[in-house]
C-alpha cells in the first residue's frame, strides 16, 4: 500500500484541492469557494482556513480544514473534509480532523464544531471518535451535496479544546427536551453568569435556500410577526439561550416551530437554541441517540404543521 502523508495546505494545492471536490461532488457542494482555486487562496492568506492535506505519490487524495470566521475568533469549524474514494478505508479524514485539533490549540481556539451530514453514518461516527458531543439538528440546512433535488439535515457538534468548558446557563428546562439539555450540561457545564449579547439585536438573511433568523430574545410583537411570514418558508431561528428560554420554547411551537438544539454562539462565549418550521418531515437515523430523538419530535412537528 502507498504510504499517506498528512501534511499542511501549500498556496500552490489550491487547483489540485478543486479538483478533488470537483471529482466527488461534481457541481453539488455547497460552499462555491472551493470551485475557485483563487478563494481557496484568499481565505488561506487572511486566515479563514487553515487546511490540511493528505498527499498519496504527489497526487492530493484528502483535505479537511478549521474554518474561522475571523482571524482573532476562540470557535472555529471543523469544515471541507474530502477523501478520494480510491484512498477511503484507511482513516484518512479521521487522521487530518485529530491533528487538525491539535493545531487549534496553536490557533487559541476554545471550541471547535463540525457540521455532520445524515445522507450517510460515516462523518457521525468519525466525530464521535474525534470526540465531539453531538447538541443540535439543522433540518433541510442545504442542498444535497450528493446531487438530486433534497435538501441535507446537518448534525452539530462541538468539541472543547485544551480542556475549556463553555458552560450552559443553569436553567430549569421543559421536560420535552431535559434529557438533552441534562446531558449536556453534564459535558459543558453550567453557569450562572449571563453572558454579554454581542451585535444587533436580530439578524434576517436568506442563505442557500432558507430564511436565518439570529435574535438576543423574542418578545410577543415579534413573534406575531414571524407568525405572518409565508408558511412555505424555510426558516431556521438560533434565539440566545438565556432566562425566558422556556416561554419562548412553548410560544415558537404554537407557531409551528419544533426545537432542534443548541449550538455555539459564533460571536460570543453562549449558545444559541434552534428552532425550524418549513422544512420537509423526513425519516432519518442518526447515530446520536439524543439527535435521533430531535429528528423524530421534529418529523412529528412538521407533519402538524403540514397538516
Amino acid at each position: 500500500m502507498d504510504t499517506t502523508t498528512i501534511r499542511r495546505y501549500r498556496v500552490a494545492d489550491a487547483p489540485a484541492v478543486s479538483r478533488l471536490f470537483e471529482e466527488i461532488y461534481g457541481v453539488h457542494y455547497p460552499q462555491p469557494h472551493v470551485y475557485l482555486p483563487w478563494m481557496i487562496s484568499q481565505n488561506h492568506s487572511v486566515g479563514r482556513w487553515h487546511s490540511l492535506v493528505a498527499v498519496v505519490n504527489e497526487h492530493i487524495c484528502g483535505h479537511a480544514t478549521l474554518f474561522r470566521q475571523s482571524g482573532r475568533t476562540a470557535l472555529a469549524e471543523l469544515a471541507l473534509t474530502v477523501v478520494h474514494p480510491d484512498t477511503r478505508g484507511q482513516n484518512i479524514a479521521t487522521q487530518l480532523g485529530q491533528q487538525l485539533l491539535i493545531h487549534a490549540q496553536a490557533l487559541d481556539c476554545r471550541g471547535v464544531t463540525i457540521k455532520q451530514v445524515t445522507h450517510h453514518p460515516y462523518t457521525q461516527r468519525m466525530a464521535a471518535g474525534l470526540g465531539f458531543h453531538s447538541c443540535g439538528l439543522l433540518p433541510d440546512y442545504a442542498p444535497s451535496p450528493f446531487g438530486g433535488t433534497g435538501r441535507e439535515t446537518i448534525v452539530v457538534g462541538h468539541c472543547s479544546i485544551d480542556g475549556y468548558r463553555r458552560p450552559l446557563p443553569a436553567l430549569a428546562w421543559p421536560q420535552d427536551c431535559r434529557e438533552l439539555m441534562s446531558r449536556l450540561e453534564a459535558v459543558f457545564g453550567t453557569t450562572d453568569h449571563t453572558v454579554p449579547w454581542k451585535g444587533p439585536k436580530i439578524r434576517f438573511d436568506h442563505v442557500s435556500g432558507r430564511y436565518d433568523l439570529l435574535l438576543k430574545a423574542l418578545d410577543d410583537n415579534l413573534l406575531e410577526q414571524l407568525g405572518q411570514l409565508p408558511a412555505h418558508w424555510l426558516i431556521s431561528i438560533r434565539l440566545r439561550l438565556a432566562q425566558g428560554f422556556s416561554s419562548a420554547l412553548r410560544k415558537l411551537a404554537d407557531a409551528g416551530f419544533a426545537f432542534t438544539g443548541i449550538v455555539p454562539d459564533d460571536h460570543s462565549d453562549g449558545w444559541l437554541a434552534l428552532f425550524h418550521r418549513g422544512y420537509q418531515a423526513s425519516t432519518l437515523s442518526l447515530h446520536c441517540p439524543h439527535m435521533q430523538h430531535l429528528q423524530d419530535q421534529a418529523q412529528q412537528a412538521g407533519e402538524r404543521y403540514q397538516d
